[in-house]
């Protein structure tokens, strides 16, 4: 039985921001009773992780989905140590040939688990290696070229696969049918958010007052790496400004100062939306996502989420 605590390995070629990267490591919960929100998926994922665990198996594949910041990879981390299993990241990008796909796979032992992020890039071929490895554990190598060549099959330990993406429609039917479980992250509602930010609060040992924990849920979207970020951004404000403590002027004086909107939108987002309307001589919700170029749907998916929320597209 390996070790309770889940040890982590990083394959991903992405380049992060270190501070925020620091930040939401350290704010990332532990344990499912810490996680709010998600429930029906929480739900689903214990019943599962219990009985993969009664037959002594591996969980099945795991794809979840969603718009960026909802805790995609957060629920792979807990689903690893619920698991009591070794996790390996990657990301689709950083996974750029089959040779790379089959360095990681071979050094998986029994149980592991294999979360890539933004699995939806992954290439075509690196993708087709991928599949006898999910669906009989085994991976197909070709030994040569030409008339000589020769294909060797390896056995693979049974392991998990956790993807994780923002664009489901960018997968293949193949890739996505080879996941036994595939969940939809919806946005977070205002009370569960404000629960997310009271603890994220504690942990970073600023005091909060309720009605600034309710400014901020209110302004972050539906998103809980955005209600982080307004979190952090408005301890800075009341640390130079205001003594330390948060309380309603503050947060209000230290998101104004940020440009963010009583809705949640700032700057880039009211530019982009007034773009929008303005070519499409329309405001509804519909016509707007349909006329949205593709590299802006995650970025706002969730403005547009909020507006619509308040009916006000």
């Amino acid at each position: 039985m390996k070790d309770s605590k889940t040890k982590i390995k990083n394959n991903s070629g992405e380049q992060a921001n270190p501070e925020e990267e620091a930040l939401f490591t350290s704010l990332r919960v532990k344990q499912w009773n810490e996680f709010h929100g998600q429930t029906p998926i929480k739900e689903s994922l214990k019943i599962t992780i219990s009985a993969s665990k009664k037959r002594k198996e591996a969980i099945e594949h795991v794809l979840l989905y969603g718009p960026p910041g909802l805790g995609k990879t957060t629920l792979a981390h807990l689903i690893a140590k619920e698991m009591g299993a070794n996790i390996r990241v990657t990301s689709g990008p950083a996974v750029e040939r089959a040779g790379d796909l089959a360095s990681i796979l071979t050094n998986l032992e029994k149980g592991d688990i294999l979360f890539i992020d933004e699995i939806h890039r992954l290439n075509k071929v690196v993708e087709e290696t991928l599949y006898p490895a999910m669906e009989d554990y085994a991976l197909d190598i070709i030994l040569g070229k030409g008339p000589s060549a020769k294909s060797l099959r390896l056995d693979l330990p049974q392991f998990t696969i956790i993807g994780a993406t923002t664009r489901i429609g960018l997968m293949s039917a193949p890739l996505r049918d080879r996941f036994g479980l595939v969940h939809r992250l919806n946005f977070y509602a205002p009370s569960e958010l404000e629960i997310i930010i009271a603890n994220a609060a504690k942990k970073l040992k600023v005091k909060v007052d309720k009605e600034s924990i309710k400014e901020i849920a209110k302004r972050a979207r539906g998103t809980p790496r955005i209600a982080l970020k307004l979190l952090k951004r408005a301890r800075d404000y009341a640390q130079v400004k205001a003594g330390g403590d948060i309380d309603k002027v503050n947060i209000v004086s230290a998101l104004d100062l940020l440009g963010v909107d009583p809705f949640g939108l700032d700057a880039l987002d009211r530019r982009y939306l007034k773009n929008i309307i303005d070519k499409t001589n329309s405001a509804n919700t519909s016509s707007l996502y349909k006329n949205l170029p593709k590299e802006y749907h995650n970025y706002l998916e969730s403005a547009l989420y909020k507006l619509n929320e308040k009916r006000l597209i």
